[in-house]
């Protein structure tokens, strides 16, 4: 399976604490196989006799875990993860004309956690059906500019599979290079999966190649979220991961609407809120999200732009 993400490419934390690049080998495979270990809320009187070490490496600890809290299995990334193995699956036998998947929406809806937990998904799924099979490349995750080339899409190719390049390399070397290790696409059952910002208008679909992609692909659209359910069950499962001493659990499902007016139902620009807050409650000691907390930070400039709290 290949994930094509039209934006720059993301970074996630390592396992040593830096960021790690999900477009490399070695960093998409930290991902596929990190499981974090969520920290435990110490009790009270514990908490207390910490020394001034214990208190940096316990604050630490709580500090990384708001900076990526957890991903919430929302209605989107389901519906992704069973259309891409669905996919995946019509593939494997098919001899031509294979399908594939694009997730199309504005920024900040989910895109990027979507492709990235369908082809942590279907790497893991892989490795339990093969588990001698180490050495095997099931998912290959690369990133492009809205304007990339066919060189530098498979310059991006090339650089997650590690393979040395030279700026003298023509986009046949650097194919042959890549079907050295992957083999031809075109003979393998391989899905491709895409996402961008708002792809059915950015030319994709048009033209005689655009029309044969409309015809083998299926499109998933990511949007904001309303004022309903879903986003207060989303926030409740945010709020269920705080590791802070003064919290008062329910807070954050409380101002689900103030939330959602300083987000714009953006559940990008709410997780950033959300992590930011938590962050903030341990450096300062007061241990709680307020919402007096959550309007000392700044939202992203698309939300600040859009929205005002209400």
């Amino acid at each position: 399976m290949t994930a094509t993400d039209s934006r720059q490419a993301p970074g996630t934390a390592g396992t040593d604490g830096g960021a790690r690049q999900l477009t490399t080998l070695r960093g998409w495979r930290e991902f596929v196989t990190d499981r974090p270990a969520v920290p435990d809320l110490l009790p009270e009187p514990a908490w207390k006799l910490l020394d001034d070490d214990g208190r940096l490496a316990y604050d630490e600890a709580r500090l990384a875990h708001h900076a990526r809290l957890l991903t919430v299995a929302t209605s989107t990334i389901q519906q992704v993860i069973t259309e891409g193995r669905r996919l995946q699956y019509l593939n494997r036998h098919a001899d031509a004309g294979r399908c594939g998947l694009i997730l199309s929406g504005p920024a900040r809806t989910g895109k990027t956690t979507c492709l990235a937990q369908l082809g942590k998904t279907i790497e893991t799924m892989h490795h339990r059906r093969n588990p001698h099979a180490a050495g095997h490349i099931p998912v290959i995750y690369i990133t492009a500019p809205p304007a990339a080339t066919p060189r530098m899409i498979a310059v991006e190719f090339a650089r997650f599979l590690g393979l040395p390049l030279t700026r003298r390399s023509n986009v046949t070397d650097v194919l042959e290079a890549v079907c050295g290790v992957c083999l031809d696409a075109e003979r393998l059952p391989v899905t491709f999966a895409y996402a961008g910002i708002n792809v059915e208008r950015a030319g994709l679909l048009s033209g005689t190649r655009g029309e044969q992609i409309a015809g083998r692909f299926s499109m998933i659209r990511t949007g904001p979220f309303g004022r309903g359910q879903q986003w207060q069950a989303l926030i409740a499962a945010l709020e269920d991961s705080l590791r802070l001493h003064r919290h008062r659990d329910g807070t954050l499902v409380q101002l689900s609407s103030y939330l959602h007016s300083r987000s714009g139902g953006m559940i990008g620009s709410l997780l950033r809120l959300i992590r930011a807050a938590a962050i903030q409650a341990v450096l300062d000691g007061t241990e709680a999200i307020t919402k007096a907390t959550l309007e000392s930070i700044p939202v992203d400039i698309a939300s600040a732009g859009e929205h005002q709290p209400g």
